[in-house]
């Protein structure tokens, strides 16, 4: 971490604990967007989270996925919903590959969110065509994809700016409530087309998402392990606090060990994505197949560890266990990232 990093991590961890509790994000959830606005526009207006990823010539940071893994991983820590992942990472990566001066202007204040759709029920899967400039497809589990102002399309090598009004696009509920999805239907809407080697610039776009998102499960499973040691420190049976049983003494110095070395894998994909190291690709798929795992982990022991209370409604248990699940799930899954770094073994 650099003296830059520290700071950003600060400002971003001050407004949050300004405007954050665990009602916040009840409501968060409960809001017609899914999302703290005003919170949004805050981390927009005083951080500026929308515009780290935005090259410098078009009005943004500038900064590298280490930035990008800082906001993260405070986000991460207490489950907020935004627009952060989908339009300020993913969408802002893949549309600086193209220099659309005006879309990235957009995203960067975050008056405007941008989403991409490129997958289908199997993240492998590419479903959307384009014959003669129309496109035909439906893509699934899109990030954010009801909302968005810019909507980008995936079809075969080439990338398409849709007209969001036109798209079909309907909220898809799952089993985590603080991530928001949508189905959206392109078929017919008018497009028009933005940039080419979609493919290519597809794949680091999703490895730099990827490399974020790891960081933002390391962020989780750390709160949840930080949780899981308060309470087991207040709790008390037969006369004492079950934190000082040995037995979980054992169990919790396990998943400290697991959170921590989450961290290291997902900064280490974060710091070789930003040298442009050759072997970016197979730290990014070691990065994300662990934090995964470790989340997971982490946040069934969470329960565990809670007993009673832990499966109950109304403690966070559930949340960041749900969050764990659908997080491993996001931009492929442990098994999808598993053969990726045995292709690149190979």
């Amino acid at each position: 971490m650099t003296s830059e990093l520290d700071d950003l991590a600060a400002a971003v961890r001050s407004v949050i604990d300004r405007r954050w509790s665990p009602a916040a994000l009840r409501a968060a959830i409960e809001a017609p967007t899914g999302y703290d606005a005003d919170l949004w526009s805050v981390l927009c207006e005083q951080v500026g989270i929308a515009a780290l990823a935005v090259p410098e010539e078009h009005d943004g940071v500038g900064a590298g996925v280490r930035a990008l893994q800082v906001v993260a991983e405070e986000l991460g820590r207490h489950l907020i919903p935004s627009p952060f992942l989908g339009s300020a990472v993913l969408t802002t990566t893949l549309l600086a590959e193209t220099g659309e001066a005006e879309l990235l202007a957009g995203l960067a204040s975050g008056e405007r969110i941008g989403a991409v759709a490129f997958a289908g029920e199997d993240f492998a899967d590419r479903p959307i065509t384009a014959a003669g400039g129309a496109l035909t497809g439906t893509a699934r589990f899109v990030l954010d994809g009801d909302l968005a102002d810019d909507l980008i399309v995936v079809a075969g090598e080439e990338l398409y700016l849709v007209d969001s009004g036109a798209a079909g696009r309907r909220p898809t509920p799952s089993m985590d409530p603080t991530r928001r999805f949508a189905e959206v239907v392109v078929d017919g809407a008018p497009a028009r087309r933005i940039g080419d080697g979609a493919g290519a610039a597809l794949q680091r776009a999703l490895d730099r998402a990827c490399a974020v998102l790891a960081a933002e499960q390391a962020g989780a499973a750390a709160q949840a392990l930080a949780i899981t040691v308060d309470y087991a420190g207040s709790r008390v049976q037969f006369g004492r606090p079950i934190g000082s049983f040995q037995a979980l003494k054992h169990r919790m110095a396990d998943l400290f060990v697991l959170v921590e070395s989450a961290r290291s894998a997902a900064l280490a994909a974060g710091e070789a994505l930003d040298r442009g190291d050759a072997g970016a690709p197979l730290a990014v798929a070691t990065a994300k197949t662990y934090c995964s795992e470790a989340f997971s982990a982490v946040a069934a022991e969470m329960i565990q560890l809670h007993g009673g209370i832990g499966i109950t409604w109304e403690h966070d248990a559930h949340l960041y266990f749900k969050r764990a699940h659908s997080s491993s799930q996001l931009f492929g899954d442990p098994a999808h990232h598993l053969s990726r770094r045995e292709l690149t073994h190979s």
